[in-house]
């Protein structure tokens, strides 16, 4: 098997991968996480997918670890092998490039201003995760030229918004918080409101893509998206 199940205290357990983090791994993580959603079962509270793992947490009360156990088990058997789709779904994220640490960017790796830019917005990120913040995704799919090692001493404030690189991801701040990635840009679309349904705009298995705007254009979509009147677009694509 290419995978283990373990317990995470008392009231989880986890599908442990042994194979590196990948797109294919993701994709399979997502597929059994939605099979055990699916299921809807007994007991079971939250999935959290990740790079490598998927975590169950559940209610003692209502199953047991032994009981759940075996029922995850029977779905990753049967879902051992990668199953994919002939479409995916490509959440655009407009991006005003005017971030404070793009120019140090560029300088470290030879480029423009432009071409990190372009390399940033040429590529579908995946979401392997989230975490750290409520709806901080991180990101993977960063082109190996824009690669850059994250602050020694992080800034104590990072804005809303901000979309930085921190080593070989990108992602971005869905809050003002603490943080030590390099600030390439930043978004005027929320990725966390607590006053919506679904406070979340991603979720781990989604793609995502970065398209430039600029500022007079950061500014309409940021005024749009306090009077509740922004769309996010959503692209459909042939899946690679």
């Amino acid at each position: 098997m290419n995978y283990e199940i373990i317990p995470v205290g008392d009231m989880a357990l986890q599908i442990l991968y042994k194979k590196p983090a990948s797109n294919s791994l993701q994709r399979q993580i997502q597929q059994t996480t939605k099979q055990i959603e699916k299921l809807n079962i007994l007991g079971v509270v939250e999935l959290v997918p990740a790079f490598q793992s998927i975590t169950v947490y559940y209610n003692p009360i209502l199953t047991t670890y032994k009981s759940l156990f075996a029922q995850v088990a029977e779905i990753c058997e049967a879902h051992s092998t990668e199953q994919g789709t002939s479409l995916k779904e490509i959440i655009v994220i407009p991006t005003c490039y005017d971030g404070e640490d793009i120019e140090s960017v560029a300088r470290m790796h030879g480029l423009s201003i432009e071409d990190v830019i372009s390399l940033h917005s040429s590529v579908d990120y995946l979401v392997y995760m989230i975490g750290f913040l409520p709806g901080f995704p991180y990101l993977k799919g960063l082109p190996a030229t824009l690669s850059t090692p994250r602050f020694a001493t992080p800034r104590l404030k990072v804005p809303k918004g901000a979309v930085g690189i921190g080593g070989d991801q990108t992602g971005v701040y869905p809050l003002e918080s603490p943080g030590g990635w390099n600030l390439i840009g930043r978004t005027p679309v929320p990725l966390f409101d607590p006053e919506r349904q679904n406070p979340f705009l991603l979720k781990a298995g989604d793609y995502l893509r970065f398209t430039p705007i600029s500022a007079e254009e950061y500014q309409e979509i940021e005024n749009l998206v306090k009077e509740n009147q922004y769309k996010v677009e959503v692209k459909k694509i042939e899946n690679d």
